[in-house]
């Protein structure tokens, strides 16, 4: 088998003797992505085969792994777009802190994926490059707006990857796509070096292809960070030691609100079909409620927008990445058309749309009447939360209300794109860990997967949970037929 296909800890522990060159991984790679990239489309460019083998490598426990970050991650040297056009040609000028945790691991910076443009999607649709396609069905999304990172582990042409996630942005890609995907708690893992999208909810987290590699990748990124103001000093447990310490007694919550009207079938079937397996695992099932998640998806939308606002205001085509021509006729300035003519033809429409309404909620009038409620109903959501781990140690939910969808399907109807993140979005609002496996497939042969949320730092719970089921199961070993 090429070692393209292999997980990351088959890779470091490889049956018999001797062990597996990062050449011969870089070498499998390469001829996976020559062979279905211009199908898949994971890569926001051309990976960095030539540049990663001549990395430098440090004596970690990663020993030569490649892992691909989004392309809104910095890494020293490196084009980081945000698959935007306004920052056409910006080549960061140092390392994120997860990519230098990854290098001081001995980890090899592979290349960077593609994405809704500054994270600002459910599809991956909305990126300046192309769109990606889903390694299960080429006429459908991976989901977004991870989707690169997604589909690029999805078809076995990235070992790992890294991807960020403000309303869903690494679960739902990796539900859609058949994945693991982990979004820690915020402050869990530095956010210095990623191009922020909303400052308060963003957290990245890793992409795998079974719950042993995300584990593993989440230990080598996690940790206090003195350049991020949010960064948490708390220990990082071993992730890998939690793994198999089973399940037996475990109280895992069933919020009601999350399996009503508008969930696919298959869906429902496949997280119930779920449930009893890890019931007869020794989990014990509790019905309980989170009665404020019915305006997570209008809070998100607030906050979220505002914090953008604010956070793109930066880019203004002045001191790096995309200028306009600027076409003046003497009626204003020329700096302030070349602002207007830089913004208006550098950002995409969702990226505006999201501007606007941001602009719009911060504005003098309406900063009362949407944005302060929007946080206060924010705290409710917590509290919701909150009460509920009084009772369960986890939550288990669908992750997305369907699977995945056509490719041009929901372009033209931002409302229903926007709904696709619904059970996702309050985990951010509330700061939580939570994590998207597979738990099965539609009838048409569409990954399918479920969501285990827990309290504050119990990413180490919701591994445990996760590997039992997962090793209960063979969705994991699923493979596209590319």
């Amino acid at each position: 088998m090429k070692l393209n296909f292999l997980t990351a800890h088959e890779l470091l522990e490889p049956p018999g003797q001797g062990s597996i060159s990062s050449g011969d991984i870089v070498s499998d790679l390469k001829g996976r992505i020559e062979s279905v990239e211009p199908k898949v489309k994971a890569y926001a460019r051309q990976p960095f085969f030539e540049k990663a083998l001549n990395q430098k490598l440090e004596a970690g426990w990663l020993k030569g792994l490649p892992v691909s970050i989004k392309d809104n991650i910095c890494s020293d040297g490196d084009l980081t777009e945000c698959a935007s056009r306004i920052l056409c040609g910006f080549v960061a000028p140092y390392d994120a802190t997860v990519v230098k945790k990854l290098r001081e691991q001995g980890a090899l910076i592979f290349g960077k994926t593609n994405m809704d443009e500054f994270a600002f999607g459910s599809s991956c649709e909305n990126s300046a490059f192309h769109p990606t396609h889903n390694p299960w069905d080429l006429d459908r999304v991976p989901g977004g707006s991870s989707g690169g990172s997604a589909a690029a582990v999805a078809a076995d042409e990235a070992i790992m990857a890294l991807g960020s996630d403000t309303g869903g942005s690494i679960r739902q890609p990796a539900a859609l796509c058949g994945v693991v995907g982990m979004k820690p708690t915020y402050g869990r893992v530095s956010r210095y070096g990623l191009i922020a999208f909303a400052s308060s909810l963003d957290q990245i987290g890793p992409m795998t292809k079974d719950v042993r590699d995300n584990a593993l990748l989440l230990k080598a990124i996690a940790g206090h960070d003195e350049k991020d103001a949010t960064s948490v000093k708390t220990p990082v447990p071993d992730y890998l030691a939690s793994l198999e310490k089973g399940v037996k007694g475990m109280r895992v919550g069933i919020p009601k609100e999350y399996f009503i009207e508008g969930m696919d079938p298959e869906v429902r079937e496949a997280v119930n079909a779920a449930k009893a397996k890890l019931s007869s695992l020794g989990v014990k099932f509790i019905e309980v409620s989170l009665p404020h998640t019915e305006y997570a998806v209008a809070v998100y939308y607030i906050i979220a927008t505002a914090e953008a606002s604010s956070n793109l205001a930066r880019f203004d085509g002045v001191q790096y990445g995309f200028r306009a021509a600027v076409k003046t006729d003497g009626a204003e300035p020329g700096l302030i058309s070349m602002y207007k003519q830089t913004r208006g033809q550098g950002f995409g429409q969702e990226a505006k749309r999201r501007i606007i309404l941001g602009t719009y909620v911060l504005s003098s009038g309406y900063y009362d009447a949407y944005y302060s409620r929007a946080l206060m109903v924010r705290a409710l959501i917590k509290q919701d939360f909150d009460k509920v781990f009084n009772e369960c140690d986890l939550i288990l939910t669908p992750t997305s209300p369907s699977a995945a969808f056509k490719i041009g399907e929901k372009t033209d109807d931002p409302l229903s794109m926007y709904l696709s993140d619904i059970y996702t979005i309050s985990v951010n609002l509330a700061g939580l860990p939570a994590l998207s496996l597979p738990c099965g497939f539609t009838k048409a042969s569409l990954p399918i997967g479920m969501q285990i949320l827990g309290r504050p730092f119990a990413e180490e719970d919701i591994y445990r949970l996760a590997f039992a089921y997962e090793q209960s199961t063979h969705w994991h070993k699923e493979k596209p037929k590319l």
